[in-house]
């Protein structure tokens, strides 16, 4: 296992360098990303000529692919941006893999941990978040309070029906009765705390590639649409050309909980995966 230290330290650095990069700029820049991969896949191809076995080289490259796969997907279903997506390419390569079977106990094992991870860092910085703008959140959760109030006296009658199934017929656990309400108010508190503190209006001259439009912008002829890969470069110079802002939804930091996640794995990845 002494092999893969190396690997977790590479792994370590780059991602510090994409935590800092994510809270000051708000992107991952390819050279973090890529040269992870660069230098994971060269590391272990070194190796495989050093012990005459090919093989940690190409399970290594067989995990890039791996993860190159899931980072496609987890962007395409817009739950990663494109720099977090990237940066999971070369984490793939870290992983102690000595099996196809490996690919399943361990790859997928990290990226539910990844996703785990994600959860619990996202939901404590957002209640940061929504406390640093308390007074906006709080109309806004009102708001969406009122919109979906049916919806909500109607979780509240499942959960008493649940309770008596409980109760009388004893064929579900307690627990469950309270799933219902529980998602509604995750659902107001998330869409609340998107609206209130997620979206900003941006002038032209501080946007970047890979911004989040929240809506289509109609300028002159042109229509600049909203898409999975947010702002071009192209679109940029003409929002800049006619001066104007635009709605922006910005995403929390996701970088931390890759760092989570790889500390959580190379403590207890062998008790867990």
């Amino acid at each position: 296992m002494y092999e893969y230290i190396f690997l977790y330290a590479l792994a370590f650095f780059a991602i510090l360098f994409a935590v800092v990069q994510d809270f000051r700029f708000r992107e991952i820049s390819n050279w973090v990303t890529f040269s992870l991969v660069a230098f994971v896949l060269a590391y272990r191809l070194a190796y495989s000529v050093f012990i005459h076995d090919f093989s940690f080289f190409l399970f290594g490259l067989g995990g890039v692919l791996l993860f190159t796969a899931f980072g496609y997907a987890l962007y395409y279903g817009r739950v990663f941006a494109g720099g977090d997506a990237k940066l999971l390419f070369g984490l793939g390569g870290i992983l102690p893999y000595s099996s196809l079977l490996d690919y399943v106990s361990y790859g997928l094992g990290f990226i539910l941990l990844l996703l785990i991870s994600g959860v619990a860092y996202t939901l404590v910085y957002s209640v940061f978040i929504a406390f640093r703008n308390w007074s906006s959140f709080v109309n806004s959760f009102k708001i969406n309070y009122s919109k979906n109030k049916l919806t909500f006296l109607l979780l509240v009658a499942l959960f008493f029906i649940v309770l008596l199934m409980k109760f009388w017929l004893n064929i579900v656990p307690y627990w469950f009765s309270f799933v219902f309400p529980f998602m509604f108010f995750i659902f107001i508190y998330a869409r609340s705390l998107e609206q209130s503190c997620m979206i900003k209006l941006t002038e032209p001259e501080k946007l970047t590639e890979g911004d989040w439009l929240v809506s289509d912008i109609r300028i002159g002829k042109n229509i600049i649409r909203k898409t999975v890969h947010g702002l071009s470069y192209s679109d940029i110079i003409l929002l800049r050309k006619y001066g104007k802002k635009v709605l922006i939804k910005n995403g929390i930091p996701f970088a931390p909980a890759f760092l989570i996640a790889l500390i959580f794995s190379f403590f207890f990845i062998d008790k867990f995966f």
